[in-house]
């Protein structure tokens, strides 16, 4: 046999490093591990890659959809991948067949990952297996990647307060960009990119942060052309070490007047539903209450018109402490008939610890006929260490009232009411 008749060739999956907003959405969804990144770029691990695709549709930017092929021998490693800054072109007929590969063998197309053996034990509980990615069916059409890297639009600021009662060190900002005459159609649970100005370490431009947008579709003035962002001031890392976050410090330092440069807007799956009595359960963690704020003012103001009749909005809201809770104030502002509130704070002084899957528990008689009602959607956003702890919680909930986590679990999944958004 012709030794090029033995010659492995792969479709190999990559991530294009220009298009990419690191927001950490494809190694959350990669079930085996082969993603992984450093300070720069996400880049997959072709070994360990079995082309099961579940990293494709989450994807806000599209950029996780790209492939070459080449000769298995010649795979692109991590270590090369990490110090790209655009995919390597295909590599051409010619340059494949002096790999002794004949130009007229195709690479076989990614394939569906084999059905794990179910008598090999149980398998860990996969909360973000759980996380849909289509949206629900009454959504509005979202617009996405109008504005990419190589083509960002300007922002002007018009509004930037610090939302929060806690010191220089916790503090969160609420700002406010203004678009101007440029189109930047937007809805409730989408993000946008801010591109930091300057360069990193190794003298490269700093690539885009990604913030979700805390307005409702018609501004966070309506009938303007603006956004909101909730920004937590990075001053540490995980590990409390000193950091200064060059995003986060970039626009909470901003004043009214300067411009920034955005791209996006991302995301057509994480909406809110729009028909009639649909309800809406939030639950989230410090800055991840920006969606959540986003999807409770636009019911506010169609509550409003009197001309929608919403169903019933619930709300289980973590931090630390009272002081560091994001909009804490304008939260107790809202009526009781409208939004019901529950607020779990972690850090409090003489208090026990409480997350936000403690009170999913006490309020689990409340909780039960929502995830009964078919018009019931569920979003959850905030930091991935409470992913697993909300879909146990849901799933402990649904047990107690008598319903088949997995049957319900799927359902909710396939018609788009659970969202997962974790960082």
């Amino acid at each position: 046999m012709h030794p090029a008749a033995e010659t492995i060739v792969i479709r190999q999956h990559l991530i294009d490093p220009e298009i990419c907003i690191r927001c950490n959405t494809c190694e959350a969804t990669c079930p085996v591990n082969a993603i992984t990144h450093d300070d720069r770029n996400y880049v997959v691990n072709a070994d360990v890659c079995n082309a099961c695709m579940a990293c494709i549709s989450p994807c806000p930017t599209g950029s996780i959809d790209n492939w070459r092929t080449v000769p298995k021998a010649r795979a692109y490693g991590v270590e090369e991948q990490l110090g790209w800054d655009v995919l390597p072109p295909e590599l051409t007929p010619e340059q494949l067949e002096a790999d002794g590969v004949p130009v007229a063998l195709e690479a076989p197309p990614p394939t569906l990952a084999a059905v794990p053996d179910e008598t090999a034990g149980e398998a860990p509980f996969d909360a973000a297996s759980y996380g849909a990615t289509l949206p629900p069916w009454s959504a509005a059409h979202a617009y996405a990647n109008l504005y990419g890297p190589k083509n960002p639009t300007s922002a002007t600021v018009v509004g930037n307060f610090n939302c929060t009662e806690a010191g220089f060190d916790n503090e969160t900002h609420h700002i406010v960009l203004d678009f101007g005459a440029m189109p930047f159609p937007v809805l409730e649970g989408q993000s946008i990119g801010i591109v930091p100005p300057g360069a990193d370490a190794s003298g490269r431009p700093h690539h885009a942060r990604q913030y979700s947008i805390a307005s409702p579709r018609n501004g966070e003035r309506a009938g303007y052309n603006n956004v909101s962002l909730t920004v937590k001031r990075v001053t540490e890392d995980h590990q409390g070490r000193p950091v200064r976050g060059v995003a986060s410090n970039f626009l909470c330092d901003l004043k009214v007047g300067d411009t920034v440069q955005v791209i996006g807007p991302f995301g057509q799956s994480f909406l809110m539903p729009n028909h009639p009595r649909s309800n809406i359960v939030m639950i989230c963690t410090g800055t991840g209450s920006a969606p959540m704020r986003a999807m409770t003012e636009w019911r506010r103001r169609l509550r409003k018109t009197g001309k929608f009749e919403g169903g019933k909005l619930m709300l289980f809201f973590g931090a630390r402490t009272q002081q560091e809770l994001p909009y804490f104030g304008p939260l107790q502002s809202l009526p009781k008939d409208f939004i019901d509130i529950n607020l779990a704070f972690s850090r409090v002084p003489g208090a026990p610890k409480r997350y936000v899957q403690d009170l999913m528990h006490e309020r689990a008689a409340d909780l039960a006929p929502l995830l009964k009602d078919p018009n019931t959607c569920f979003y959850v956003c905030g930091l991935k260490s409470m992913e697993e702890g909300v879909v146990l919680a849901l799933r402990d909930v649904a047990a107690h009232a008598g319903l088949d986590w997995e049957t319900l679990g799927a359902a909710l999944k396939r018609e788009g009411r659970l969202h997962l958004e974790t960082y």
